[in-house]
């Protein structure tokens, strides 16, 4: 009974942990703060300063840490596969009756098998996913390159919707507007999640068939 009590508070808390934050692939935190600046070495009659230099002249677009930028989620895939594979094998045997039983069994005795088989399979699979996220940079590489990452939480009625992007940028795939394409974005990970009522509906119908099965009739 003590294994009865056990199972259910397991089950317990697998239906509490639907409740609170799906978890991600998306690894480390989801935003960052900047950096403060460093002022430098002062120089008597020299306002520049390499570390917080921004061109008059040019879009501010990220590349520091804790800058933001936008990316434009445009992913879609389409996968499929198919083989058949046919066989055939046979075999046969005979031998030959000893005298004395020629009479009932005959001069010899054969057998023989024959074994086919034809196997086909089929497989298609395809995923769309298109919007937008802000994200922030939380590292920029020696090469210049800025890992970003980003989270976005949609409240609606009883559920929430969680959509998360990381991935790396080259500085020079930004484009106009501060915007990326995540198809230009190495190493991304994209992911849609929620913890609405209905997964929690369905985790409580597996509880209720847990203790159903358990049932004597």
């Amino acid at each position: 009974m003590k294994t009865v009590y056990a199972i259910a508070a397991a089950l317990g808390l697998m239906l509490a942990g639907c409740a609170s934050t799906p978890t991600s692939i998306v690894k480390g935190p989801t935003s960052a703060r900047p950096m403060l600046a460093d002022a430098g070495i002062p120089s008597e009659g020299a306002i520049y300063n390499a570390n917080t230099f921004r061109p008059m002249f040019e879009d501010r677009r990220a590349r520091h840490i804790g800058d933001i930028l936008t990316v434009s989620i445009v992913e879609k895939t389409a996968a499929n596969k198919s083989g058949a594979s046919t066989g055939n094998k046979s075999g046969s045997a005979s031998f030959g009756i000893p005298g004395p039983l020629q009479g009932r069994l005959g001069t010899s005795v054969g057998t023989s098998t024959a074994n086919k088989y034809a196997d086909g399979d089929t497989q298609t699979a395809s995923n769309a996913f298109t919007g937008t996220i802000g994200v922030t940079v939380s590292e920029v590489l020696a090469n210049g390159n800025l890992v970003v990452v980003g989270e976005k939480q949609i409240a609606m009625n009883k559920g929430v919707e969680f959509i998360r992007f990381s991935g790396m940028v080259n500085p020079d795939s930004i484009q106009a507007g501060n915007m990326v394409s995540s198809t230009l974005v190495a190493d991304a990970r994209v992911e849609y999640r929620t913890n609405s009522q209905i997964d929690r509906a369905e985790m409580t119908s597996m509880l209720s068939r847990f203790f159903q099965s358990m049932l004597p009739f």
